[in-house]
């Protein structure tokens, strides 16, 4: 046992920025700033930052939105008004408008000619937007939608791709003050009326259809289909990304927003509603999580300008589509005046290195994709730095599930070992992190960099103690701004609560299991309410998933962890094999060994199963609680919402495991 006096040596990072980077990096600049004006520390770096922002909460937010010159129109009373959870109130008072910061770089004459937007489909041609253009869109948008009858609260929904369309019609909607939502059109009509009907839109912009995969996959069935099954709607505006007439009934894009109308930019409260994102919603209807025009503006100019180090110069291009949050979380590198770089095709088209090119062609500075992305490169023996000029390339950020130890070692191998990786996990339900990019702190293989800024974010064990090395329940103990201000149909905010504070009362739990560490880093070990809990030993499928897949044979797995009737405990492995592997004695014998030997003796699966595939929601998360619901014997149409996943037919096959188990 190490003792006080002999502390364990901290691992070496893979990664450290030099001094030029961390006195370049803008959280420095804000730190000195801050520490003159508002008495944060001038010490200490990023760790007394941190400790500052979390107990001077309301300071804290003060200075962020006077360092960013959040234009309030009319003053707020105080910062934080009531700090209850859920419950809490931002800025009372304060009116401002989301768009008019978002647009704010296009009021610069030097800048106003500059690419807003770099548009990039299958072709891999960038088209640009300039500010000055997309300024004028959404103005003329703007007006357009006051004169159909949009109001503030209204709902605006679209159901488009990646597209320059989709940004512009999202910023006059907030212009407007409406409430702006959105499904990608590989959403089926009944996946999409889930979330829709819920919020009852007046408009809906639609494509006939998109491009994906080299293939054009026709959308008009769907689209009339939703004009049937929306009633609320008052107009339907078409883009004829296909090359397709407008259908009977609709209005062209081109007609609303070729007018030459400067934009007026609704004033409206801090609390107004800014867009309605939706959970993965596995089971029942998707929670429709409302987020304020206020609470994003300011989180994701802290997330983008300070954690990102995003900034005029940088291009921003992060692999996803209009039906993830992180979509929001892109057009928010508006804010910072930054270049945001939308692609819209598949990720591995025409082949594994395809987002490689992206970042190539659009000189992209942040390169956002997920951990599994990846992990596929890895796999397919991409090499970018070698085929790609990544030059431009400060940072690659990831996320939709924890990025393995072997992801770490590929990016830093492959792309340049002086390169920021930038691990980071959040949510749809604050549509921003909780844990992740620190451009001044050292990357250590397999963690997040740190908890972010105003996030008093714990790792608690069952009582509620907070725990430091050792696995425990994500917890947020103070209020965030971006924090959901209600659920839709959610009246009593019963649902609400449920979702988040029925555990600890008061306290924010995410449903993550973490490891605070004793350097500050963060390791996510996956969803705790699919924990693996062999002899009182828990453990987190990511953890499973990540020394799993490193073996060539395995596409992906799934683990599910059973209590059974008798009080044993069932523990299979399900793996979708890469082409080409067969799962004979010896792949399971090595499957075994790799998790005895790297994990865990006690987490050895009971059996190792051939699945057709892994299920997955329609934003890419493994489904492990419906697969483990199907495997205890609830019948499918009880376990999940067909219209959440992406492969019912893969359901199917679990189903049928559980049903000869009997």
């Amino acid at each position: 046992m190490t003792s006080a006096a002999n502390p364990a040596p901290q691992p070496a990072p893979l990664w450290q920025p030099d001094s030029d980077r961390i006195a370049a990096a803008r959280i420095t600049r804000f730190q000195v700033w801050a520490a003159e004006r508002y008495g944060a520390p001038a010490e200490g770096g990023y760790p007394a930052l941190h400790r500052w922002s979390v107990a001077e909460l309301d300071t804290f937010w003060q200075a962020v939105a006077a360092w960013f010159d959040i234009r309030f129109s009319s003053p707020y009373t105080a910062v934080l008004a009531d700090r209850t959870m859920p419950g809490a109130q931002w800025f009372p008072g304060a009116t401002l408008n989301y768009a008019e910061h978002a647009l704010r770089t296009a009021e610069d004459p030097a800048r106003a000619d500059d690419p807003a937007l770099l548009h990039v489909d299958e072709t891999h041609s960038p088209v640009e937007t300039s500010w000055s253009a997309l300024r004028a869109q959404v103005g003329s948008l703007a007006a357009q939608l006051r004169a159909l009858g949009v109001r503030p609260g209204d709902r605006v929904s679209g159901y488009l791709p990646n597209v320059p369309q989709a940004v512009t019609a999202l910023l006059a909607s907030a212009a407007v003050g409406a409430v702006w939502t959105s499904c990608a059109p590989d959403f089926g009509a009944r996946s999409v009326l889930d979330r829709f009907q819920q919020v009852e839109p007046v408009v809906l912009f639609t494509v006939d259809g998109y491009r994906y995969g080299g293939k054009e996959h026709d959308r008009t069935d769907v689209v009339a289909e939703l004009r049937r099954e929306l009633p609320t709607l008052r107009a339907v505006v078409h883009i004829p990304l296909l090359g397709t007439p407008a259908p009977e009934g609709t209005l062209e894009w081109s007609a609303l927003t070729s007018d030459e109308v400067e934009p007026v930019f609704e004033q409206v409260p801090f609390d107004h509603p800014l867009w309605v994102l939706y959970s993965s919603g596995t089971t029942g209807l998707p929670k429709a999580i409302v987020q304020s025009q206020g609470g994003i503006l300011l989180e994701h100019f802290k997330q983008l300008g300070l954690h990102c180090d995003l900034g005029p110069e940088d291009r921003f291009f992060w692999y996803t589509s209009t039906g993830w949050m992180m979509w929001n979380f892109l057009v928010s590198g508006l804010l910072t005046g930054t270049t945001v770089v939308l692609y819209d095709g598949s990720p591995g088209y025409p082949d594994t290195g395809a987002q490689w090119g992206v970042a190539e062609r659009t000189g992209a500075t942040l390169f956002g994709t997920s951990a599994a992305y990846v992990m596929a490169c890895r796999k397919a023996e991409v090499h970018p730095s070698r085929d790609f000029d990544l030059s431009r390339v400060k940072g690659v950020a990831t996320t939709g599930s924890p990025l393995p130890p072997d992801g770490f070692r590929w990016l830093h191998d492959e792309v340049r070992e002086d390169l920021w990786i930038a691990s980071v996990s959040g949510g749809t339900d604050v549509c921003s992190c909780f844990a992740g990019a620190v451009p001044t702190l050292p990357v250590h293989i397999g963690e997040l960099q740190a908890p972010c800024l105003g996030t008093d974010l714990q790792a608690w064990d069952a009582q509620g103690r907070p725990v430091i090395g050792e696995v425990g329940e994500l917890v947020v103990t103070n209020p965030m701004p971006s924090m959901p201000i209600r659920f839709w149909n959610d009246p009593d905010g019963s649902r609400y609560r449920d979702s988040y504070f029925d555990m600890f009362p008061g306290v924010w739990r995410h449903g993550d299991w973490i490891t605070l560490t004793d350097h500050g880093s963060v390791i996510i070990h996956g969803r705790s309410d699919s924990t693996l809990n062999r002899q009182g030993v828990r453990m987190g499928s990511a953890d499973i998933y990540e020394v799993v897949e490193r073996l060539p044979e395995i596409r992906e797995s799934l683990v599910i962890g059973l209590e059974e009737p008798d009080g044993g405990y069932w523990m299979p492995l399900f793996v979708h094999l890469a082409e080409g592997a067969v799962l004979d004695e010896a792949l399971r014998t090595k499957i075994k060994q790799a998790i005895r030997e790297q994990l865990s003796p006690r987490h050895v699966p009971d059996e190792i199963i051939e699945a057709p595939g892994v299920p997955h929601t329609l934003t890419g998360k493994r489904i492990e609680v419906p697969v483990k619901r199907l495997l205890q014997g609830t019948a499918l149409d009880k376990a999940v919402n067909p219209g959440s996943v992406d492969n019912l037919d893969l359901l199917r096959f679990y189903e049928d495991i559980a049903r000869k188990r009997g």
